[in-house]
């Protein structure tokens, strides 16, 4: 109403100096190339082209002008771009929220009948990097060869263990998961298995094979198995370190790549990708994926609201970069705080909404300084009613699974510290890794 409002005060100041309709058009109305292509290009395109998880492009009028009415409807319902932090709590260096005067110009954009303007306007088109994006790869890990996707049925996660074959430290700043056949490619992972590790040591490298599940299933297996290194998921964004920071793969490592296929009714092949950009120099600091995870929980069938809680105290004095609340499709909302040694309690992230279509990193704008005995605190809410659409099935008592009709809890976060610093100083009363 006010992009509205504002035209017919233009028209009617036009009006009133004698000019004409025509005369004052460009005035007046929203077009595509002056107006809506900069909010396009800064919120949308990153997703909305080709080889990107969204369904149809954006990068043009052509493309767009179909699009008109549904882009109206998505922004005005916040539905796209998708983001679902409560804004009551934190702030994001990577909000994809628009603003309400970008919502403004798409809206009455569209009820102009989406009008082009003129060309000549348009912004010029962003360089993105053909198949990536991130800057060019340094290197690229591809699977050893193409996975045969079924037609039908379960398929089991499938790992394969690629030696990175480095002979000597690496310090990655950038890197992607670049799924091979999107519709098929549920998510994959990228996790780093250094050379003093057994985790895995028997699997033959280059070969697809089943990790074995435990035969307890009251047996927490819910922490990370080893060093996460980049991950894809629907939403999730690559791993893109400001400089001065970056991750770490020992000289001799490999590279333990797991994917979740699904079937869609076609048979297919993928071999999906990893691209890695090394920083220019040694940096400062060093960022570490890990996570506070909850893997006992037993959610009761038609339960609409199970709470679930994980916790991860901090061995020392280190800063919290970034926040990814992962879960499936029973997954109602999640929640962050800090619990300092004093006692306050600090909400960090607050998802109201969660949605598991869309797997979200929040990066907070100012890295939070956390002090030793600090305690990263998780809270998530599972529906497991028959009012819940993404519901597998409410009849059934709900366990921690691989598959997208089991549940997970996972509150994934970045960590930064002195590049130094030993690993092991961030676990209380742990000397290493659970795997190594």
């Amino acid at each position: 109403m006010r992009s509205r409002s504002r035209a017919l005060l233009l028209f009617s100041i036009a009006f009133a100096c004698g000019l004409s309709g025509a005369e004052t058009r460009d005035v007046r109305l929203v077009t595509f190339a002056r107006d809506v292509a900069p909010v396009l290009q800064k919120n949308c395109q990153g997703c909305h082209r080709a080889g990107e998880a969204a369904p149809f492009p954006l990068l043009t009028y052509q493309q767009a002008r179909p699009w008109a009415k549904a882009m109206k409807e998505a922004v005005r319902l916040k539905k796209m771009p998708p983001w679902f932090a409560d804004p009551r709590y934190g702030r994001f260096s990577n909000d994809r929220a628009l603003s309400q005067k970008d919502v403004d110009t798409i809206v009455a954009w569209a009820d102009a009948g989406a009008p082009q303007g003129d060309p000549k306007d348009m912004p010029a088109p962003v360089n993105f990097v053909d198949g990536w994006s991130i800057p060019k790869p340094d290197v690229v890990f591809e699977l050893p060869r193409a996975f045969e996707i079924p037609a039908t049925g379960t398929i089991e996660y499938q790992k394969v263990v690629v030696p990175t074959r480095f002979t000597e430290d690496k310090w990655v700043q950038f890197a992607e998961a670049r799924p091979d056949d999107r519709a098929r490619v549920h998510h994959m992972i990228a996790f780093v298995r250094e050379p003093s590790s057994n985790w895995l040591r028997g699997a033959v490298p280059g070969v697809f094979f089943v990790a074995p599940k435990p035969k307890d299933d009251t047996a927490d297996t819910s922490a990370l198995p080893s060093d996460f290194l980049v991950g894809y998921a629907p939403g999730q964004p690559p791993e893109m370190l400001p400089p001065g920071q970056a991750k770490l793969i020992k000289a001799g490592s490999d590279l333990v790549l797991e994917i979740h296929y699904t079937t869609n009714g076609t048979a297919s092949r993928d071999r999906s990708k990893f691209g890695l950009v090394f920083a220019k120099q040694p940096p400062s600091e060093r960022v570490l994926t890990l996570s506070a995870t909850n893997g006992k929980f037993r959610i009761p069938p038609g339960d609409p609201n199970y709470r679930v809680d994980a916790e991860f105290e901090l061995g020392t004095t280190v800063k919290l970069a970034s926040l990814h609340p992962h879960m499936h499709g029973r997954g109602k909302d999640f929640e962050y705080r800090v619990l300092y040694p004093t006692g306050e309690t600090e909400t960090l992230l607050r998802v109201p909404h969660y949605n598991w279509h869309w797997q979200l990193w929040y990066n907070l704008a100012n890295p939070l300084v956390l002090p030793k005995g600090a305690t990263i605190e998780c809270t998530a809410h599972f529906d497991n009613s028959p009012n819940n659409p993404d519901n597998a099935d409410p009849t059934k008592e709900v366990l921690w699974g691989d598959q997208s009709w089991d549940e997970m809890m996972v509150g994934f976060f970045n960590l930064v510290f002195d590049a130094k610093m030993p690993v092991q100083d961030i676990f209380v009363q742990r000397t290493s890794l659970a795997h190594k």
